[in-house]
């Protein structure tokens, strides 16, 4: 009798445990109903910042030698999308590596890879939800005494705003004294919504500047300077 009674316990264990694995394997059910994710619970990413490194892949940007415009954005932009994000500000990066932008837009017909590449490149402003896009690039001229930094912006008065809090930060950090300005033929600067602005980090044309923008601990100066410029603009537009 003993043996029988031991037996049918541990028949009963083991049917309360499988039962217990059943339950917890089933989806969540309310009042008899099995609950399922809704069909949209997926996403696009959303931040504060889309950063734009200018260029990539195929499209180098302006060049000095065997110096590369698009690899001193991407670089750049790297560091501001680390310092953003660390500073409790979301970022978000429309490319992490050394591709175009155009090689990604199957939606617009043209032969243009120029017009595919700056047309992606707006339509993420679309997709991805921020509140402002800070577009990286160096600036080049024949005169190779020109240099220091140039943020340029729409017209709108928040675009402006963004622009000088970010100039002034760069200013400080390259010790010059420059002002932004509109940048009216630019396509971002003309089709994208948010504020926003494409900030010229220095000249690749010239030696100083491009020593600078070539070095890693100066890049991440530049970076710095770039996220105090957009630290002090959401202070004074909260």
């Amino acid at each position: 009798m003993y043996m029988i009674m031991r037996a049918a316990a541990l028949l009963l264990a083991g049917f309360l445990s499988f039962g217990t694995q059943l339950d917890a394997a089933a989806p969540e059910a309310e009042h008899g109903q099995l609950t399922h994710a809704p069909e949209d619970s997926w996403t696009m990413p959303s931040a504060v910042v889309l950063i734009d490194a200018g260029h990539g892949g195929i499209d180098g940007g302006a060049t000095s030698g065997s110096t590369l415009e698009k690899d001193i954005n991407l670089a750049v932009a790297q560091k501001l999308y680390l310092l953003l994000n660390s500073q409790g500000i979301p970022a978000v990066l429309n490319r992490n590596g050394d591709y175009a932008l155009s090689d990604d837009n199957r939606w617009h017909i043209s032969r243009s890879r120029h017009k595919r590449d700056l047309s992606q490149r707006r339509q993420l402003t679309d997709e991805i939800e921020t509140t402002m896009l800070v577009s990286l690039h160096v600036n080049w001229t024949k005169n190779s005494s020109k240099f220091g930094p140039l943020v340029l912006h729409q017209s709108s008065g928040e675009s402006a705003l963004l622009a000088f809090c970010i100039q002034d930060t760069l200013n400080r950090q390259q010790q010059t004294a420059f002002y932004p300005r509109e940048g009216k033929p630019f396509y971002l600067l003309r089709k994208v919504d948010q504020p926003a602005v494409i900030v010229e980090m220095g000249f690749i044309s010239h030696e100083g500047d491009r020593t600078m923008l070539t070095n890693p601990r100066e890049q991440l100066r530049v970076a710095n300077a770039i996220a105090l410029g957009i630290r002090q603009y959401k202070w004074i537009t909260r």
